[in-house]
């Protein structure tokens, strides 16, 4: 829908619509300061208007004033626009009612499901109750995306503790000075991902040959991770450690740092 064909048609309506709420003392001055834009604009602007026949100067009781088509004008532009918002709300409605999950059997419209979070994937089924629910909206073959509307209830998830490698920068030994032993035994505790951060952990996991799951963006991952309630190991190179640790602060997540 296309309402105004250009900034400058905007501009038009809101001045229409300033004048159409006849204030006997309005002032170009009052209705460039509430636009936001020149003195000089607004009088180009009233002008135009006015050579368009839908605006009147010098009225008895107002300074300006809108003719029969200035008023048509305006209610044909409000109404246009208010079907546009409106339009526009629905679809920003649509996105907040619909989810997407992973089914976990072959599920069919209308049905109800429960949901569940495994390994940090949002699933769907029938069966596997739990404290929240859906309606499914499409058809979906086990181990398709499936869509989801009227989600109810909560989905009990335990933020698991972030442990956080602490290794020095190259300037003070990289990961030569790591105690290779103690940093083996914290990664025998089989967590759900690993991030790293800075070179020098990376060496390290190349060294122990620890598969990184993420290593861009890795303090924003490790948060997402950690919400989804799975079980983080980072390994990070000296202040960058303060990167992840303010990200889970902000989110509340308890975090340990060990001194490698």
């Amino acid at each position: 829908m296309r309402i105004f064909k250009n900034k400058g048609e905007f501009t038009k309506f809101q001045i229409l619509a300033k004048i159409a709420q006849q204030n006997p003392h309005l002032k170009q001055k009052d209705i460039a300061d509430e636009l936001g834009i020149t003195v000089q604009a607004v009088s180009e602007n009233i002008k135009s208007l006015v050579n368009d026949g839908l605006v009147e100067i010098g009225s008895v009781n107002f300074k300006y004033k809108l003719t029969k088509d200035g008023v048509d004008k305006v209610k044909t532009d409000a109404v246009n626009l208010k079907s546009y918002s409106d339009s526009v709300l629905t679809t920003m409605n649509g996105y907040k009612s619909i989810w997407p999950a992973i089914a976990a059997e072959d599920l069919h419209q209308g049905e109800q499901v429960w949901l569940n979070m495994e390994d940090g994937i949002l699933y769907a089924d029938t069966e596997d109750e739990s404290g929240a629910y859906a309606e499914v909206f499409s058809d979906a073959k086990e181990g398709e995306d499936v869509t989801l509307i009227n989600l109810g209830g909560e989905i009990e998830i335990i933020p698991k503790e972030v442990v956080i490698i602490k290794i020095p920068p190259i300037a003070e030994g990289g990961s030569r000075a790591c105690d290779m032993s103690k940093i083996e035994e914290i990664y025998s505790h089989d967590f759900d991902r690993i991030g790293v951060l800075g070179t020098s952990a990376r060496a390290i996991t190349n060294h122990l040959d620890i598969y990184p799951d993420f290593e861009f963006a890795t303090a924003e991952a490790t948060c997402s991770a950690a919400e989804k309630g799975l079980s983080v190991l980072v390994f990070a190179v000296g202040k960058m450690t303060t990167r992840v640790t303010n990200q889970l602060e902000k989110k509340g997540i308890v975090y340990s740092i060990e001194e490698c």
